[in-house]
């Protein structure tokens, strides 16, 4: 509607320029023409905390029958608490040298691959292939390849 990129990548940028007074070239524009863009990465979190509390959220994940089925048969599964990898998901990964590891290098890594690609997974994905950008659809597939390369083969060796 306003012919401007949708993306939340991009805001880091703004708040950054907004912040932080150091004469990086790279924040140094006129932040101010893109506040649309804090506006509206407040209103996604707002949403997110207004959808949380009004609708608040149900005791049991519905999953599928057939999905639960599977899950019994295949994996041997019946309690369905550990499908999160605990090591990845725990608070308990602060108080380590690895935990910390992983948190800043993915961290980077994370930013650095956003800022490489020219934007997030989000961006691409949505704005950019509904716009049928080439370049989205490249980086759209390196999120997918490098997410199940990470997956599959790099993850398991780590732990």
């Amino acid at each position: 509607i306003g012919n401007k990129a949708l993306g939340i990548s991009s805001s880091l940028r703004h708040v950054c320029a907004a912040c932080v007074p150091a004469g990086i070239p790279f924040l140094t524009y006129n932040w101010r023409a893109e506040i649309w863009n804090l506006v509206f990465v407040l209103g996604v979190a707002l949403g997110g905390f207004i959808g949380y509390r009004v609708m608040g959220h149900p005791e049991v994940v519905g999953i599928s029958p057939e999905t639960v089925h599977d899950l019994k048969t295949q994996l041997h599964l019946t309690d369905f608490s550990g499908l999160l990898p605990r090591e990845l998901f725990s608070l308990d990964n602060l108080a380590n040298w690895k935990g910390w590891f992983f948190l800043v290098f993915g961290g980077f890594l994370v930013g650095f691959g956003t800022r490489y690609a020219g934007g997030c997974t989000s961006g691409h994905a949505i704005s950019g292939l509904s716009n049928l950008q080439w370049v989205s659809l490249v980086a759209v597939i390196g999120f997918f390849a490098g997410g199940l390369l990470m997956t599959w083969v790099v993850y398991p060796k780590l732990f």
